[in-house]
């Protein structure tokens, strides 16, 4: 009887899917064009995918042109907050009335603001209006600091919140009792993987906890985020230069400032090698530590994230771009078909960036912190034990 249900509720759940994916390839929607919304050529549905990847003012789950060609969107608006040349201005994202192009003027405080590409402008001087080159770039407006909560910054307060709540909870637990319950025990496992599998490995028996609730972080937000982006939320946190970039100035920081006298001595004066050379590796050392490091940090994660939205939404695109060819309910099906074990790929994949982005994080840090030239300890034969550097040199 169990199965009955579960399989009634599969077929259910596909039904759905096909149908309303049925209705999207007959009236697909976008912003920014002028066809009412629709979108049928490559070229509007490859803006789409892009638009879906950028940063938004507004959360919007979904929108629709109605019969009347009008366009509704479905969602709430979020606080703009601005640095100007008059200082702090605030209002509301729903002021622009989803407009992306920069033809709906707002002002405040004397000001005149315009949103284009998903980037907010001040206008100079009396302008009324955002005059373009033939780039599509404002000639007559300069952009501000922008302050706003964003959609990203929403999930990442969401998220935060989110960990704040379960892992506060969890910590009490072990307060009264040994074994946690509920959804505890569903955590515990996860914590003791990282603590174990990567944090303990990597940096030592005797530095590990002191970055355990870092790595902890890192590997959780990051995991939570990739899983959220899946949603039909929409949310792409991490698939944001600046957000993978911040992860990985924070894990730079932390080697940099945690980084011990022999860490130091072998970026700026490499023992064991001639003279010569010491001032030449010094300085891709430093380059290394300081630059390809993090760079590598943020860069495999944002591109890899966003990749995987990319390809997603080119597969969802076939049900447009095939329609023709194959029929609506034959070009919707390739699509949900494909869509839908890419997206299985895509569940493994967030996963996966959590632990590398993890386990490169304690890495560098084990590198910081090992101590070089010391006694290694010897089993009850005599015999020399691999410490955790041995182990990290092997590994590089």
């Amino acid at each position: 009887m169990k199965v009955a249900k579960q399989t009634f509720k599969f077929f259910v759940i596909i039904t759905m899917l096909f149908a309303s994916a049925s209705a999207m390839a007959k009236t697909p929607v976008t912003e920014g064009n002028n066809n009412g919304g629709q979108v049928d050529t490559k070229t509007e549905i490859d803006g789409y995918i892009l638009h879906h990847l950028q940063d938004a003012h507004d959360f919007t789950l979904f929108s629709y042109t109605n019969d009347n060609g009008e366009r509704k969107h479905f969602g709430f608006p979020l606080p703009v907050i601005l640095w100007t040349s008059k200082g702090l201005v605030t209002f509301m994202s729903s002021e622009f009335h989803h407009n992306d192009d920069g033809h709906v003027i707002v002002e405040k405080n004397g000001l005149k603001f315009a949103k284009i590409h998903s980037k907010i402008y001040e206008l100079d001087g009396a302008a009324t209006a955002v005059a373009f080159d033939e780039e599509h770039h404002a000639t007559n407006a300069h952009k501000v600091l922008d302050l706003s909560i964003t959609k990203s910054v929403l999930g990442v307060l969401l998220v935060g919140l989110l960990m704040l709540f379960v892992f506060s909870r969890l910590g009490k637990q072990y307060k009264n009792k040994q074994i946690p319950t509920g959804f505890g025990r569903v955590l515990e496992p996860l914590v003791i993987y990282v603590r174990d599998e990567i944090v303990r490995p990597n940096i030592g028996e005797k530095h590990y906890r002191k970055f355990t609730g870092y790595l902890l972080t890192v590997f959780f937000f990051i995991w939570i985020l990739n899983l959220l982006g899946l949603t039909p939320l929409g949310f792409n946190v991490t698939g944001q230069l600046a957000v993978t970039a911040c992860l990985a100035i924070f894990t730079l920081i932390i080697y940099s400032v945690s980084g011990n006298k022999d860490y130091w001595m072998h970026i700026f004066w490499m023992p064991g090698v001639p003279i010569l050379i010491r001032p030449v590796l010094a300085v891709i050392e430093l380059a290394s530590a300081l630059i390809i490091k993090p760079f590598s940090l943020l860069v495999r994660l944002f591109a890899n994230i966003s990749a995987g939205h990319i390809v997603v939404m080119s597969l969802i695109a076939i049900m447009y771009n095939l329609r023709e060819s194959f029929g609506v309910v034959g070009s919707t099906s390739l699509a949900i078909l494909l869509s839908f074990f890419i997206t299985l790929i895509e569940v493994l994949v967030a996963f996966l960036q959590a632990y590398i982005f993890t386990m490169l994080s304690a890495l560098f840090i084990g590198m910081a912190v090992a101590e070089h030239d010391h006694d290694h300890e010897h089993d009850a034969e005599g015999h020399e034990i691999a410490d955790t550097e041995d182990v990290r040199s092997d590994f590089i």
